[in-house]
């Protein structure tokens, strides 16, 4: 559902033009490096919760919870500073054309101006899914994007007593809906209307616990900036070949990101019961629960990649008429597609070693698979063999299955059940 807000805004600033299309595309790509940091925290997040609620220790799961939300309104402050100033030259860092730059720096500044929304969007839902409350994390985020989806037309185009816009209109929409996520997530989580509470007396920092949960989200924060970072590498690759291939890599990946909500679910159900099952005593059952989601992950992405594969084209039309987009698009999904089984198995295991609160271990591989393979090996496709964009797409293609190969030989090893947090 947090791909959603990419997915709609991509939809409605289609009709705005290619320039627009590439400007979201590289605020979104920008973004990244945040929502890693806000991934890396809620990983930490989940695991501590999580293993508190297996241990029967409601107290230490709340104060873990209240944490967290200090945490991330901590972080959310200088990068939202960096964002506003500097908005133009990040577009201008990432390969954006001069017609790009000026069409998105408003929209830049503003989605990162509310960025406390988007922390506390991903860290609040991580504390519902480690206390099991996975439900909650959904409607908050159909709340958000419905706000969303309703706005995003209303402010762009200017419709009934509504402001044109134009594209900052999509950004204004998009943090309304999340900010309005927020407050129905604090509602819930002060209320009492979840598995988990946090009372107004524990809104105060708790250094050791605050420590503990910085110690276990360092690791997972670099891990997920691995990851976003080498995506950065790859969007400023594809946007080396020009506008129109950027858009259509981004309305791809766009759709790749929604299609496949349901194999994050399955992940971070993994993560979930691998803490709880640790925190119980009970590592053989984690162990299971982790192998169980993966058959289903497998089946689940295997019959999308089909689908994708033989329908890509119609679906790029959905989003842009531009036929050079649609081929550019076409190419990426079907490429990424191929190596949809392989991910399942990525996807599941990399969340069962952050369940478990053994962040280092996926970061390894990430570092290995995505950095030291992934961007060179694109790079090589894209260039000296001639490839162009499409060297990207099969390069990706590549390292994620690779990475998956190695995820799951890592996490055989068992050495995960021994984490203490």
């Amino acid at each position: 559902m947090e791909s959603l807000f990419g997915v709609v805004d991509a939809f409605f600033v289609a009709s705005l033009g290619t320039e627009a299309v590439a400007a979201v595309a590289l605020t979104e790509s920008l973004l990244s490096i945040l929502f890693g940091v806000a991934i890396g925290l809620s990983m930490a997040a989940t695991a501590m919760v999580a293993r508190r609620i297996g241990e029967k220790d409601a107290e230490g799961a709340s104060v873990a919870a209240a944490q967290a939300v200090f945490v991330g309104i901590f972080c959310s402050l200088p990068i939202a500073a960096i964002g506003v100033i500097f908005a133009p030259e990040l577009l201008a860092l990432m390969g954006g054309e001069p017609a790009v730059i000026a069409a998105g720096k408003n929209f830049t500044r503003t989605i990162f101006g509310t960025c406390v929304f988007i922390f506390l969007l991903f860290l609040n839902n991580a504390i519902f899914r480690g206390a099991g409350d996975a439900a909650i994390a959904m409607r908050v985020l159909w709340l958000a994007n419905i706000i969303n989806i309703v706005l995003n037309p209303c402010l762009i185009l200017g419709l009934g007593p509504f402001p044109k816009l134009g594209l900052l209109g999509s950004a204004v929409a998009s943090s309304i809906g999340r900010g309005t996520g927020v407050a129905f997530q604090f509602w819930v989580l002060f209320g009492g209307m979840s598995r988990i509470k946090v009372a107004w007396h524990q809104m105060h920092v708790q250094w050791d616990v605050l420590w503990r949960l910085l110690r276990v989200s360092g690791t997972g924060i670099v891990q997920v900036l691995v990851t976003t970072t080498s995506w950065l590498g790859v969007v400023r690759l594809v946007a080396s070949f020009g506008s129109t291939a950027l858009a259509g890599y981004m309305i791809a990946i766009r759709l790749i990101i929604f299609a496949i909500l349901p194999a994050w679910g399955l992940s971070n159900a993994a993560a979930t019961l691998v803490g709880q099952n640790l925190g119980a005593g009970k590592p053989e059952r984690a162990e299971q629960s982790v192998y169980r989601a993966g058959v289903y992950n497998m089946l689940f992405l295997g019959s999308l990649a089909v689908g994708f594969i033989v329908f890509a084209e119609p679906l790029l039309r959905i989003f842009s008429h531009d036929p050079r987009v649609i081929e550019q698009g076409s190419k990426c999904l079907r490429y990424i597609c191929y190596g949809y089984g392989f991910y399942a198995w990525g996807m599941v295991t990399v969340q069962a070693f952050n369940g478990a609160g053994d962040t280092m271990t996926p970061t390894i591989i990430n570092l290995a698979c995505q950095w030291a393979f992934q961007i060179p090996f694109a790079w090589v496709l894209s260039y000296p063999a001639g490839m162009g964009a499409t060297g990207v797409y099969l390069a990706i293609t590549v390292a994620e299955s690779i990475l998956a190969v190695v995820g799951l030989w890592a996490f055989r090893r068992g050495k995960w059940k021994l984490k203490k947090i």
